[in-house]
């Protein structure tokens, strides 16, 4: 069994795969200053409660963009689990090609996530992943990694208007009843959910425009069901695109 770890600025995303199928996933609030340990007991505790011998992991691999998380991380799996893990990279042989400027400043996710893509829809292909940030990426019919949009994400949205004005209380992200709010919080959900979906809309338009109409749209993330429902470009959403990116790669460099 392969353990998944995909460790973003918001949260840990955890996937255990059997062959190509989950058998199970979580997700973990990221906190920077967690020890080794203190993981470790907190993915035994996961592994405990859907009853997955711990032994029966044999590997692990991880996409973080936190780098202080990434010592604790490999300490929790070479203590926990008895595998040092793979740590995907832009320089990590992943079956694509990463035809940007300076290929190491890609967050690993932004690569293990083309590769999903790629491999699972074929290309060309544009990733919308929304997540602390909403990227863009895109992949090209030769699988190939073109690069892509970054842009601020819906949380901190939602958290810029709570801190950053007097009077503006801080709301849940969720699609509203209707268009116009007739309150602060009706007109705030609306702002946030349609002001996302036209954000979102108006770059694939013209990424489309200039990769071509084939190309295929995925949406993955937390979010990503709630904002497929009222968008032009986005019709698919696969919340665990990620996670089997990073299977993908695995498997790659086990050959």
């Amino acid at each position: 069994m392969l353990l998944a770890i995909d460790a973003g600025n918001t949260n840990l995303t955890i996937g255990v795969f059997e062959g190509e199928a989950i058998q199970a996933r979580w997700r973990l609030r990221t906190v920077h200053e967690q020890t080794a340990d203190e993981w470790g007991i907190k993915f035994r505790e996961l592994f405990a409660l859907t009853s997955i011998d711990p032994q029966s992991i044999d590997g692990v691999v991880v996409a973080s963009v936190v780098p202080p998380l990434e010592s604790s991380l490999r300490e929790m799996s070479e203590r926990y689990f008895h595998h040092t893990p793979l740590y995907v990279t832009a320089m990590t042989p992943a079956g694509i090609s990463v035809l940007v400027d300076n290929p190491r400043e890609v967050g690993a996710d932004r690569i293990v996530n083309a590769v999903a893509a790629f491999n699972r829809y074929g290309g060309p292909c544009i990733v919308v992943d929304m997540g602390t940030a909403i990227t863009f990426d895109a992949v090209s019919a030769a699988a190939e990694y073109l690069g892509g949009v970054i842009c601020p994400g819906i949380g901190i949205s939602i958290s810029g208007l709570f801190s950053k004005t007097a009077r503006l209380p801080m709301v849940d992200f969720r699609e509203p009843d209707k268009l116009i709010g007739t309150n602060t919080v009706a007109s705030m959900l609306s702002g946030l959910y349609h002001g996302a979906i036209g954000m979102i809309d108006g770059i694939l338009e013209k990424m489309i425009a200039e990769m071509g109409p084939a190309t295929r749209t995925i949406a993955t993330g937390g979010q990503s069901p709630l904002i497929i429902r009222g968008s032009r470009f986005l019709k698919e959403a696969d919340v665990d695109l990620t996670l089997h990116g990073l299977r993908l790669i695995w498997r790659q460099c086990r050959k």
